[in-house]
C-alpha cells in the first residue's frame, strides 16, 4: 500500500507537468486530427522528456525501478499515432536501459511497445473521441503486458518474479488512472477549444450580418469604415484595419492617429499579404514594420480580401499586447475576411445583374421607340392639317411618353406610374386606328399600393395591338385590369384578337419584350409571378390574354 501512495505521490509532478503543458499553444495545435512531421516531431521530443521524467521520479524496488514511465509513451502514442508513440517510447526505454539493473532491457522493449500500443489506438479513437475510460483501459493493458515482458526477458527469473509481484498491482493502477487523467485534461483543453471556436464562430456571423448591407455598396472607404467600427466593437480589438490594393481604407483604434484613410499602405506585412494571398501573423512591432516610431501596435493578423479569387484588399485585427496570436484568433480572422469576400463578391454580382437590367430596359425602349416615333409624328402631321387641337394633345402625350422613357431607370416603379405610361401611348394608338380599337380599363379601386419593374406594361399593351388586334379585320377590344386578390394583386391584358402564336412571334423576333418581362418579373417576384398566356380565350377560337400576379410581400 505504501508503495502504491508513493507512486501517487510521484505521479502528481508528471500529472502537474502535463498539465501546464496543456495550456500551451503548441499543446492545442497538437490537438488537430492532421499534423505535420515537424508537429509530430515536437511531440516526441516533449513526451519523451516526459517518459524520461517518469523514471527519474521512480522508487527503487528490488533492483528495478517502480516507476510513471508508460504515461508519456501511452499518452504520446494516444495522441500522435504508432511512430510517435513507439519512438517516443523507444527514447524513454533507452534511457532506462542507459540506467543498468536487471530489468534494464526489458523495460526498454516494454516501453516501447507501450507507446506503440497506445498508437494503435490511436487509430480506432481519434483524440476527439477518446475519453479516460479508452485511456485507462489501454494503460492497464499496457502495463499488464509490461509485467509479463519483465518476466519473459528479465534474469534471474525468479528475481524478476519477485518483483512483479511486489510492483505489478500498485504500477498498473497508478499508470492507468496517470493515463487517465492525462486523456481528461485532453479532452477539456478539446472542449474548451471548441467552446472558444463556436463563440467566434456566432461572432463572426453576427459581424457578417451587420456587414452585409453596408458591403453591398463595394469596398469604399466609407463602406470600409463603417465595417472596421462594428468588428472594433464586436471583438474588443486594439485596432481594425481595411484597405485595398494601394491604400488604407479604414483604421479604426490604436494607431489612427497616424494609419490614416487615404494614406498609401505603411506596413510591409500588409504588402506581403496582398502579394502572396496568405495569412500572415505579426508577432512583434518589428513583423509589422510601421514606419512611425511611436505606434502602439505590436502584434497582428493580416488576412486577404478576395474578388473573383484576386485580392482586392486586407482585413487587419491588430493586438497591443506581445500575447502570441493563438490558432483560433486567426482561424476567426480567416473565416471573417471569407464571409467579407464572399458579400463582396454579392455586391459585385449585384451590381453586374443591375447593369444588366438596365441594359434589357435600354433595349426594349430602343426596340419601342424608332417605330413608334415615326408612326407617331405621321399621325400628328395628319391632324396638324385637319384638327390642331388634337394635334397639340398629341404631342403633349408623345412627350409625356418619351419624358418617362428617357427618366433614370429605378429598380421598381408604382404600378400607377406605369398606368400612365401605357395611356400616353395608347393615345397616340388611338389616334391612329381610331375607332377601330377599343379600350377599357379595370382598376381595382380597393388596389393596394403596387410597384412592379418600370417598362412592365407598356411591351404587353404593344404585342395586344401589334400581333393581335392589328391583324384582325375589323374592330377590335382591348382590356387592361388590375384586381386585389387577398395577398396579391392580379394584372392582366386581354384582346380579342387572332391569337397567339409562338412560332410567328420567335421567328419574327416579337417576343423579346414577352420574354423581357417575363424574366424580370420572375427576378423580382419568383416563379409565381412569371407571365402567364391563354391563347385562345377560353370558349373561344380567338383571343389573347396575358396576366401576372405580385405577392403582397413586395408591395411596399
Amino acid at each position: 500500500m505504501s508503495l502504491l501512495l508513493t507512486l501517487f505521490e510521484r505521479l502528481t509532478v508528471v500529472v502537474t507537468i502535463a498539465y501546464l503543458f496543456s495550456r500551451t499553444p503548441l499543446f492545442r495545435r497538437l490537438l488537430r486530427q492532421d499534423l505535420t512531421w515537424r508537429e509530430k516531431g515536437g511531440m516526441v521530443i516533449i513526451f519523451g522528456i516526459i517518459t524520461i521524467l517518469g523514471t527519474y521520479y521512480g522508487i527503487p524496488v528490488k533492483g528495478a525501478i517502480a516507476n510513471s514511465r508508460a504515461v508519456g509513451a501511452i499518452v504520446a502514442g494516444l495522441l500522435g499515432g504508432p511512430a510517435v508513440g513507439a519512438i517516443t517510447g523507444l527514447i524513454g526505454g533507452i534511457h532506462r536501459w542507459s540506467l543498468g539493473g536487471f530489468t534494464g532491457f526489458a523495460c526498454a522493449v516494454s516501453t516501447t511497445i507501450e507507446g506503440l500500443l497506445g498508437g494503435l489506438v490511436n487509430k480506432y479513437w481519434p483524440k476527439q473521441a477518446m475519453d479516460w475510460r479508452v485511456g485507462f483501459v489501454t494503460g492497464f493493458i499496457a502495463e499488464s503486458l509490461q509485467m509479463l515482458i519483465i518476466l519473459a526477458l528479465a534474469r534471474p527469473f525468479v528475481s524478476a518474479l519477485d518483483l512483479v509481484k511486489v510492483i505489478a498491482a500498485p504500477m498498473t493502477i497508478v499508470n492507468a488512472a496517470g493515463i487517465a487523467i492525462f486523456i481528461m485534461i485532453v479532452r477539456q483543453s478539446f472542449q474548451e477549444q471548441e467552446r472558444i471556436a463556436a463563440f467566434m464562430a456566432q461572432l463572426a456571423l453576427k459581424i457578417a450580418n451587420y456587414t452585409l448591407p453596408i458591403l453591398r455598396h463595394g469596398l469604399t472607404i466609407q463602406s470600409a469604415g463603417e465595417v472596421a467600427q462594428i468588428i472594433l466593437r464586436e471583438t474588443g480589438s486594439a485596432a481594425v484595419a481595411i484597405t485595398d490594393r494601394e491604400n488604407i481604407l479604414a483604421h479604426v483604434g490604436a494607431g489612427s492617429d497616424h494609419h490614416l484613410p487615404g494614406q498609401p499602405i505603411q506596413t510591409e506585412a500588409t504588402r506581403i499579404v496582398i502579394e502572396t494571398g496568405q495569412t500572415k501573423i505579426a508577432g512583434s512591432r518589428q513583423e509589422i514594420d510601421c514606419s512611425h516610431p511611436t505606434c502602439p501596435l505590436n502584434t497582428a493578423v493580416i488576412v486577404p480580401l478576395r474578388q473573383n479569387q484576386q485580392v482586392v484588399g486586407t482585413l487587419k485585427i491588430y493586438h497591443r499586447t506581445n500575447k502570441p496570436v493563438t490558432e483560433v484568433e486567426i482561424e476567426f480572422a480567416n473565416g471573417l475576411a471569407h464571409l467579407f469576400s464572399t458579400q463582396l463578391e454579392l455586391a459585385e454580382l449585384e451590381r453586374r445583374s443591375q447593369l444588366l437590367a438596365d441594359a434589357e430596359i435600354r433595349a426594349l425602349q430602343a426596340q419601342i421607340n424608332p417605330h413608334f416615333l415615326f408612326n407617331a409624328l405621321n399621325t400628328i402631321m395628319l391632324f396638324c392639317r385637319t384638327d390642331p387641337e388634337k394635334a397639340r394633345g398629341l404631342l403633349a402625350q408623345l412627350g409625356d411618353y418619351f419624358r418617362k422613357n428617357l427618366q433614370d431607370n429605378k429598380r421598381l416603379v408604382d404600378i400607377r406610374e406605369e398606368i400612365e405610361h401605357v395611356k400616353a401611348y395608347l393615345a397616340i394608338e388611338e389616334a391612329r386606328f381610331g375607332h377601330r380599337i377599343t379600350i377599357t380599363w379595370q382598376i381595382d379601386p380597393e388596389l393596394r399600393p403596387v410597384k412592379i419593374p418600370p417598362l412592365t406594361l407598356q411591351p404587353l399593351v404593344e404585342n395586344a395591338l401589334r400581333h393581335g388586334l392589328l391583324p384582325k379585320r375589323g374592330f377590335g377590344n382591348l382590356q387592361i385590369g388590375i384586381k386585389q386578390e387577398r395577398n396579391q394583386a392580379l394584372v392582366w391584358i386581354e384582346d380579342d384578337g387572332v391569337g397567339f402564336n409562338q412560332t410567328k412571334k420567335e421567328s419574327d423576333g416579337s417576343g423579346m419584350g414577352l420574354k423581357n418581362v417575363d424574366a424580370r418579373l420572375r427576378s423580382w417576384f419568383g416563379p409565381e409571378a412569371g407571365l402567364k398566356i391563354i391563347s385562345p380565350l377560353p370558349g373561344q377560337t380567338y383571343g389573347t390574354r396575358v396576366e401576372f400576379v405580385i405577392p403582397e410581400g413586395v408591395q411596399k
